[in-house]
């Protein structure tokens, strides 16, 4: 292979040799002096002396410099008679070649070429394993002491926003003290804020390596990459690892969060008609003519939506795999100059870099990722599919609501009333409701009269979110199954009655002593996503134009998701600097984390709005 010397490329080549060869080749010891051709400013070839070292020589405890050293040494090894075949054979198996790189003025006591020769000695039938090395030395600089002083000035904010974040929670949580769990939030919190400030400073170590060192094209070679096993490598490596660590304990609360909602399905409709029967278990009820398909369709519909992304995953692996590994993009991060992305297959080719590997893995999958985001919110859920606002819609077309509270007494509502007073109808009759719509000849379908606003931010009074649980509290203490009591049953289904009622009655101001007002943010407020007004004796609802119910989805938490798959690809790639498997293994952890999600999300429902999990395709 072409193994010809090129400035700033870092070498490392090894072998094998049967050591009776290397004795017929240099049969006496050849003593050797290393000098380094160059010309100087008058265009004169001058000869540079590079000094040698010999760790196993040492003098006042130190390795002494040295003019000479020799490759083979079969002499010494000869016992009784010099013309006998040596015993042992003394070789230089390793030579490293350390190349030091000033960052001021050139002087003091490191050489800028030192070989490091170290010695082995084998018997004559052996084989000997040789190699040869080129490193760079360069004194890291300030580049450790910016580093720290980003982590200080980014983990500053981070432990802001984190006071905020818990801050916030707690208002809405309605907790007057610092308790146990508030303790838990803000280290939940932190440990997210905290693992997006290890990833950008990785990140931008890696892209500062990458456009610093691959920039030398031009110019004298000035920066040399940090050497394996430095200092400035093995922190990085610490912050990438500290970054998956606390970005996964940042996925972990998104899903306890998530996973813990209180969800309940709000059915408008009115019955057409009443009448008594006799059931099957054995006591009487009212029974009515509304369908539970409408609420059934809605249950399903959001048990889809949960795991819905802006981004595909598997089109975002596939994207990233091709520009790295067929269009060559890896071949950037090798520890040399080049810059070819197509090297020949005689071509040398330098150690990969772990910090090269996650500048450009890192820069590939963000920029996939923010082409996908442009092109889903921008042009698809315009133009195509927009499956969040298609369930508000279908909440109308079925006249049913969706109440969610994710906080004590904070959450969202959608409202589903449709502006017909009925769903439960034929195909002709809903086509006629839609054209009415069309034709602006009925109602708007916003909560408030003149209003289209059908999404909200609401925050509960103490009193109301009290009534409300002692509603849920007689139906979700009882057990779930086929084979219940018949008087459980009942219970279940009461308690399923009283809430829906409870909570109509309350969204059409029924209750003077638990009302609530409809009120827009503030723009700080807004900005901060907190509420500045202390909650008085009425509820709030505060209109909500960007749906901010996705919160309680994967949807709105595109960025968690994709900085922890960046952070499971590097991560693997850093093990096994394979960026197939790294693909294969972030693939398999994708599918794991979404059925997860959709397994307990699943079983959430179903617990929540008692619909069973039978009915949850």
């Amino acid at each position: 292979m072409d193994a010809a010397f090129v400035f700033g490329t870092s070498y490392s080549q090894s072998c094998t040799l049967d050591v009776l060869a290397l004795l017929q080749g240099v049969p006496e010891p050849v003593f050797y002096e290393m000098f380094l051709q160059y010309e100087d400013e008058e265009g004169h070839v001058r000869l540079w002396p590079v000094p040698v070292e010999n760790p196993a020589i040492l003098t006042n405890n130190q390795a002494s410099h040295l003019r000479r050293f020799f490759l083979v040494d079969g002499l010494s090894g000869r016992k009784v008679n010099l013309t006998n075949v040596p015993a042992t054979v003394t070789f230089a198996a390793e030579l490293i070649l350390s190349v030091y790189l000033p960052t001021g003025t050139p002087g003091g006591d490191n050489p800028p070429f030192l070989l490091t020769v170290k010695y082995a000695r084998r018997s004559s039938t052996g084989v000997a394993q040789v190699s040869f090395s080129v490193s760079y030395i360069q004194d890291p600089g300030t580049a450790q002491q910016a580093t720290d002083i980003a982590f200080g000035a980014l983990g500053f904010l981070a432990i802001i926003y984190a006071f905020l974040e818990t801050s916030t929670w707690t208002r809405r949580s309605r907790l007057p003290n610092i308790s146990f769990m508030v303790i838990v939030k803000f280290f939940a919190n932190f440990s997210g804020s905290l693992a997006n400030v290890f990833f950008m400073v990785s990140l931008g170590i890696g892209i500062y390596w990458l456009i610093v060192f691959k920039g030398q094209q031009f110019s004298a070679v000035e920066r040399t990459l940090p050497t394996a096993g430095s200092q400035i490598e093995t922190n990085f490596i610490i912050y990438l690892l500290s970054a998956l660590v606390l970005k996964s304990l940042d996925l972990i609360h998104i899903l306890i969060t998530q996973l813990t909602v209180s969800i309940f399905l709000i059915d408008w409709e009115k019955p057409k008609e009443r009448g008594t029967a006799k059931a099957s278990m054995g006591y009487q009820k009212a029974t009515s003519s509304v369908s539970a398909w409408r609420t059934f369709l809605i249950a399903n519909e959001w048990n889809e939506i949960q795991t819905h992304r802006k981004v595909n995953p598997s089109l975002q692996l596939f994207a990233v795999l091709l520009l790295l590994e067929v269009v060559g993009l890896k071949n950037l991060t090798s520890r040399d100059l080049n810059v070819n992305l197509h090297p020949g297959p005689n071509a040398y080719h330098a150690p990969w870099s772990p910090i090269l590997r996650f500048g450009i893995a890192a820069s590939v999958w963000l920029a996939v990722g923010i082409v996908q985001v442009l092109f889903s919110v921008g042009l698809y859920e315009r133009f195509v599919e927009d499956k969040i606002h298609q369930f508000v819609d279908l909440c109308s077309l079925s006249n049913v609501s969706v109440f969610i509270l994710t906080h004590r007494c904070y959450g969202f509502y959608i409202h589903g009333r449709s502006v017909h007073g009925q769903a439960d109808v034929g195909m002709d009759t809903m086509l006629t409701y839609i054209r009415k719509e069309e034709e602006n000849l009925c109602a708007l379908r916003g909560l408030e009269a003149y209003s289209d606003v059908q999404t909200f931010e609401v925050l509960l009074t103490d009193r109301t979110r009290a009534f409300y649980d002692r509603i849920t509290l007689s139906f979700m203490e009882v057990p779930r199954g086929a084979h219940i009591r018949p008087d459980l049953h009942k219970q279940r289904l009461n308690g399923y009655f009283a809430l829906n009622r409870f909570l109509v009655s309350f969204f059409e101001h029924r209750y003077k002593d638990m009302d609530y007002m409809v009120k827009d943010k503030f723009f700080l407020e807004r900005i901060m996503d907190m509420e500045f007004q202390e909650p008085g004796d009425i509820s709030t609802l505060y209109n909500d134009d960007r749906a901010l119910f996705s919160r309680t989805l994967f949807y709105s938490h595109e960025l968690v998701l994709l900085l922890f798959e960046i952070l499971v690809f590097s991560a693997v790639d850093l093990a096994a600097q394979d960026f197939v498997l790294s693909t294969i293994v972030t693939f398999v952890v994708q599918k794991f984390v979404k059925m997860l999600r959709n397994t307990l999300g699943r079983r959430n429902l179903a617990e929540k709005t008692l619909v069973e999990k039978q009915f949850l395709i």
